[in-house]
């Protein structure tokens, strides 16, 4: 618990505060969500970040909470909490879009077993969050008739990041504590690094994907979006354990949040490639290296790594993630061309580029970097970098109308995430101060497979790092 001056989020436990104290029920606070819902709709511009919520669906849940919280027989410590899930995931009884115009054209009779989890929890899913169209670009621009593009809370004239674009959204806003996305080059990172707020990329497998669009198999992982660590800690614990339905995930050591609340981080080795490092913007790189120093007075050592062969890393990443979403995408590609938004064509169309050759070479180059980054755990305890980059970008006219397909800014916004999706290694980011425009800054902590407990011990102490929280400038106080 940081009680710090001015601003904060409010997280999980100010939720459970207001329901245990009576000074708020579930039911109270789904019709506040339920008016902010309406409310942001018809804002100028829309916040964009629910696209599908259904206020039967909402208050049957809260009520549900409400009973157990009187009988004083809650399910966990996410019973009541608002929540939202990308649209990547079914949801009953949610259009299973996934960002697009075609698919999902009835609505869900099944829950992906992220969703199914949240409910027998207890949480209050409030609805679907926007996405980038497939999961296609880092930006979160869709301007297709059912999505449209979500604004940045921070300035609304910036986008969030891609692509689970509406999930952080959702959480910088107020509108929810938590949100769940899905990261197979930074889309769960990105976004929550633009908009602020706590993202965690789990282990490859961690966390079941069963029930999500699989888009791509061998890069994708699912995780939270936050408003603190601690919330991140709460939902990882619930969600991540193995999952019948998901092979993937089957083998993994049990899920531990061991020494996350260590008073300090004595004897914890944090590697830095500095070349890489100071890859980005003089505003993210001061910030950055600041939060470095801060972890080190806490009793962290860091030590210079060498990270090597990052820019085949990189390659061999696209080839992979684009090659697997375009022989998924196939059957979709040839018959709804052209219902897709402009920049999802002309992925899908560069990804036919690639040959079985070079998906071979790069899933070869993945074993190497395996074998390096399993060196580099076996002297550290994790690596750090920025998160982005650079700080969220200007949405312009044009993007509203035909969207935007800016290839290079694809690559920059993926420079520190992409490892992390190709070897499958876990990665939390945690704002650590804004640029003079008042726009988030983040930095990523990445740990060895399965280690995800080391990420949040280091990320609790870097949320102390920041000595405020700037108020987003779209943000709705639900337990007002």
């Amino acid at each position: 618990d940081s009680a710090k001056n001015g601003f904060s989020f409010k997280g999980i436990k100010d939720y459970l505060e207001c329901y245990w104290s009576g000074k708020l029920t579930p039911t109270q606070v789904a019709k506040n969500i339920i008016a902010m819902l309406e409310d942001c709709d018809k804002s100028t511009p829309p916040l964009r970040a629910i696209v599908q919520w259904d206020q039967e669906q909402i208050m049957l849940m809260a009520e549900a909470s409400t009973t157990r919280y009187r009988n004083k027989c809650t399910l966990s410590c996410l019973d009541g909490i608002p929540v939202c899930l990308k649209e990547e995931f079914k949801v009953v009884p949610y259009h299973h879009r996934v960002g697009t115009v075609y698919l999902g054209t009835q609505p869900e009779t099944e829950d992906a077993t992220v969703a199914k989890k949240l409910r027998e929890a207890g949480a209050i899913i409030i609805g679907v969050s926007n996405m980038h169209e497939l999961g296609t670009g880092t930006t979160g621009c869709n301007p297709n008739r059912y999505h449209k593009i979500p604004r940045n809370p921070y300035n609304p004239n910036h986008f969030t990041g891609g692509s689970s674009s509406g999930s952080a959204a959702a959480v910088a806003a107020g509108l929810c504590p938590v949100a769940i996305g899905t990261d197979g080059g930074g889309s769960v990172r990105i976004p929550a690094s633009f908009c602020g707020v706590v993202g965690l990329k789990g282990t490859f497998g961690r966390i079941s994907c069963h029930g999500s669009l699989p888009l791509s198999y061998s890069t994708v992982s699912v995780g939270p979006i936050c408003t603190s660590v601690a919330d991140a800690a709460i939902v990882y614990s619930i969600l991540a354990e193995p999952d019948l339905l998901y092979p993937y995930g089957l083998k993994q050591p049990k899920a531990t949040l061991s020494d996350i609340c260590a008073p300090d981080l004595k004897g914890l080795k944090l590697g830095v490639d500095w070349t890489f490092f100071k890859a980005c913007d003089a505003e993210v790189l001061s910030a950055c290296e600041k939060a470095v120093k801060h972890l080190q007075s806490l009793g962290a050592s860091v030590v210079e790594v060498s990270l090597p062969e990052m820019e085949e890393a990189r390659v061999a990443h696209v080839i992979c993630i684009l090659s697997e979403m375009r022989d998924f995408l196939q059957p979709d590609f040839n018959k709804h061309f052209h219902e897709m938004n402009l920049e999802t064509r002309a992925s899908l169309a560069l990804a036919s580029q690639f040959t079985a050759l070079d998906y071979i070479k790069a899933n070869r180059q993945r074993t190497r970097s395996m074998r390096f980054l399993q060196e580099i755990f076996s002297t550290v305890n994790c690596i750090l970098t920025p998160a982005t980059p650079c700080t969220a970008p200007r949405i312009y006219e044009s993007d509203l109308l035909t969207g935007s397909s800016d290839m290079s800014f694809t690559v920059l916004s993926m420079r520190f995430m992409q490892l992390g999706n190709f070897t499958g290694i876990p990665g939390l980011v945690v704002p650590v101060g804004y640029s003079t425009a008042g726009l988030p800054i983040s930095l990523q902590v990445m740990a060895k497979w399965w280690d995800e407990a080391v990420l949040l011990r280091i990320g609790l102490k870097l949320e102390q790092f920041r000595d405020q929280t700037k108020k987003p400038s779209i943000y709705y106080d639900i337990l007002a």
